[in-house]
């Protein structure tokens, strides 16, 4: 059985619900980056014994959190070890509005993922992009890359939609099962 983790950083919850989501698809363990942009020594050895390693922020200003950003700063302790290398990487994200720049973010997460000399998986999902696609549909925001959600500035995360949470869920069961063909 693959190791599994998820490593976020949610700024109203949403995120922190998405990732729970992913986690579950996934049988993944959650690694909450914390308000400071912190993970415990626990948390980094976690991810040091992990097989895939699925990162998540919600998208403010076109990008990751800079709380996120630290985490990512400080993995560059792992990076010059080559610690992370051949793991492979998935990302997810969330903003208020339907495009949000969120794939700014994934993009972000993918150049982190490759300078860790990782590999990565996308959602391997087709969009809901018909003429009857419903707003709850799996991957009605027709992301490749990673798992997108979007959420209203004005929502509660008990609002996000159960179709962007199931695609977060599918997306994280994809994660897994590539992880355990590798292995």
């Amino acid at each position: 059985m693959s190791h599994i983790a998820v490593v976020y950083h949610s700024g109203y919850g949403h995120t922190k619900r998405m990732a729970e989501a992913v986690a579950a698809g996934a049988n993944a363990t959650l690694y909450a980056i914390d308000a400071e942009g912190n993970l415990t020594n626990a948390q980094w050895e976690g991810l040091a014994k992990a097989d895939a390693i699925i990162m998540g922020s919600p998208t403010y200003m076109g990008s990751v959190t800079w709380q996120f950003k630290k985490f990512a700063d400080t993995s560059s302790k792992v990076w010059f070890t080559q610690g992370w290398k051949d793991k492979l990487f998935a990302g997810f994200t969330n903003s208020a509005t339907m495009n949000g720049d969120k794939l700014s973010t994934l993009h972000y997460l993918f150049t982190l993922a490759m300078q860790h000399a990782g590999v990565w998986v996308g959602t391997g999902m087709m969009p809901s992009n018909a003429k009857a696609a419903q707003r709850n549909d799996i991957n009605f925001v027709g992301s490749f890359s990673g798992a997108m959600a979007q959420s209203p500035s004005d929502s509660s995360p008990d609002e996000m939609l159960p179709g962007d949470l199931e695609t977060a869920r599918l997306f994280g069961k994809r994660v897994s099962e590539t992880a355990a063909r590798l292995k």
